[in-house]
């Protein structure tokens, strides 16, 4: 039960409250109650002393009304901006949950970048699953890549089957060379239509996904391939991205061959 605190000859509004500098009244989601004394006065009456010691900047003496009433006043000050990470939560136990971790290296993150402390701070839990949604988008376009660079060289009957040419400059000996444009604007558009599910809004967290989203989960699964199981859905993610890491290391070893060589692959 809280008492009635001192009443002060200081006039708070509603506004001067809220936007006051102490730190009671900017930690979201506090809630102050208390029995304020309400000043009839000429003007409608202000509340007066709910707090002590807090004063507008603004505000000024008043003369009291000879008729104080006791009256209870609930105050809630809510912030709307949502409360950060725990301070318990630890990135390296957390990325240890997700699928993808194998022998023979088991975890392997030798650049520190799932550690509890690095040099722009700990890693939260969207970051972290920003670098898991990386990790897999990149991994899917390095399978597509390391299957077309070689069968592309060998089988190429586009644009009148006429280019054959190593297919790290293949791309320079197309039409679509004139009109580059295009084709980066279809590639964004693919790209902005896969964010908006998956990333954090940038005023909460900036470059974070979303709690609530699976990594390369867009909804699209025409042959219905997705487990029903838990156990067997992360057996799929981890087969999934161990092969898009080797898809990654394959096709860096792709175009380095043919830009050294300036040959085909075979």
């Amino acid at each position: 039960m809280l008492s009635h605190p001192p009443v002060q000859d200081t006039a708070l509004t509603h506004d001067a409250l809220v936007h006051d500098g102490s730190d009671f009244l900017r930690r979201p989601r506090d809630i102050f109650c208390a029995h304020a004394h309400l000043w009839c006065c000429p003007d409608g009456g202000n509340p007066a002393g709910l707090l002590q010691g807090a004063r507008s900047p603004t505000s000024r003496p008043r003369a009291h009304c000879p008729r104080p009433h006791p009256t209870p006043l609930l105050l809630q000050v809510e912030d709307t901006v949502p409360l950060p990470d725990p301070t318990n939560f630890n990135p390296g136990t957390f990325v240890r949950t997700l699928p993808g971790i194998t022998g023979p290296l088991g975890f392997f993150d030798p650049a520190g970048f799932c550690d509890g402390t690095n040099k722009e701070g700990a890693a939260t839990e969207g970051k972290v699953r920003y670098y898991r949604e990386v990790e897999v988008k990149h991994g899917r376009v390095a399978m597509l890549a390391a299957l077309g660079f070689p069968v592309a060289e060998q089988f190429h009957p586009l644009f009148g089957g006429t280019i054959d040419v190593p297919s790290v400059v293949a791309f320079q000996q197309t039409p679509l060379q004139s009109f580059w444009p295009i084709v980066v604007l279809t590639i964004a558009i693919i790209e902005v239509f896969s964010i908006f599910p998956a990333f954090e809004n940038p005023n909460v967290e900036g470059w974070a996904i979303k709690k609530g989203h699976v990594a390369g989960d867009y909804g699209f699964d025409p042959l219905g391939l997705k487990p029903a199981s838990r156990a067997a859905l992360a057996e799929m993610q981890t087969k999934e991205i161990n092969n898009g890491r080797l898809a990654m290391i394959a096709i860096a070893g792709m175009v380095a061959q043919e830009l050294l060589t300036g040959s085909k692959l075979f």
